[in-house]
């Protein structure tokens, strides 16, 4: 839904409050004030439609389960999956919270409606021995492309493995973040959360060896890696040398950037990482979503055993 969607006066004027406070008092990031707007957007389009004009705020006070429930059986024809919908209600009903906490309203209804089942998908990390390989330079290696390019893939990649980083967070730091030798840094995620990271001898070696062939300026304020023409280095440019590595290792589709981070946390666990530095480590605030690593290690045991075993 685009912001042609029709929106009384008053409902615009208070989502335009909400994101301001999301940003400002619950610092998120622009991206995600973004997906919040797009997601209640789309929620008031359908209610203008299917109440016969743009829905005000008594509208929204007086909605009924049965006018959510259509919403949603709309998106399913559209063949919108049940974690775009979910995610969909999840933006209206923090806007209706809202409301409601500043005296608008209460949009019972979005409350009354339960958000339909997502069946739980385990993160699918790298072979250790495939994850290994991921910082030899020569498995990314081409003619076409200058040497320095392919130093700054591998140094990318092996830093996501080797701590765990979001893509996002590895392609936010500067050139002021690593000095010489250094072991640790400081990286932010979700939120804008600080925490420290280990880096690998061999990651910073990788790192300082793209940094020696890179033909511009790195100023200490300015991001760490570059794109080809000097610019900020994008994540699809990243995501391009994942798959680069996926045909030279073999990998199957799985094999993402944000897999490696996947592989880092559920290879230390499998050499019995303590989940709570593990949680540390990834940045994670529940250590619930940190959990889902004992199950993959567990997917991975099972399956070692039902392969080996003579009875199994």
């Amino acid at each position: 839904m685009t912001s042609d969607t029709p929106v009384a006066s008053r409902v615009a004027a208070e989502m335009d409050a909400w994101l301001r406070h999301l940003g400002d008092e619950r610092r998120f990031s622009p991206k995600t004030l973004e997906a919040y707007r797009r997601d209640v957007l789309q929620f008031l389009g359908f209610l203008a439609g299917h109440l016969g004009g743009a829905p005000s705020l008594e509208d929204l006070a007086a909605l009924k389960p049965a006018d959510v429930r259509a919403f949603m059986a709309a998106r399913r024809s559209e063949g919108v999956g049940s974690r775009s919908l979910m995610r969909t209600l999840a933006g209206a009903r923090g806007f209706a919270r809202y409301l409601e906490r500043n005296g608008k309203g209460s949009v019972g209804a979005l409350a009354a409606v339960r958000a339909p089942k997502i069946g739980k998908t385990l993160p699918r990390p790298l072979p250790v021995a495939a994850a290994r390989r991921i910082a030899e330079l020569e498995l990314a290696a081409d003619d076409s492309r200058p040497p320095w390019i392919h130093a700054r893939d591998t140094a990318v990649l092996a830093l996501l493995y080797g701590s765990g980083l979001r893509i996002s967070e590895a392609l936010s730091l500067k050139r002021e973040d690593f000095g010489s030798a250094q072991d640790a840094i400081t990286v932010t995620g979700k939120g804008r959360k600080q925490r420290m990271v280990p880096v690998l001898p061999q990651v910073q070696k990788l790192i300082a060896d793209y940094m020696a062939l890179c033909p511009y300026d790195l100023p200490q304020a300015g991001p760490l890696f570059v794109g080809a023409k000097g610019g900020p280095l994008s994540a699809r440019v990243v995501q391009l040398a994942m798959a680069r590595l996926r045909g030279a290792l073999g990998l199957a589709e799985t094999a993402t950037p944000h897999a490696l981070r996947h592989s880092f946390a559920t290879h230390l666990l499998a050499r019995g990482g303590d989940l709570r530095a593990i949680q540390e480590l990834l940045g994670h605030a529940s250590l619930a979503t940190t959990q889902i690593y004992t199950e993959v290690d567990a997917e991975r045991l099972i399956e070692a055993y039902r392969s080996t075993h003579p009875r199994a």
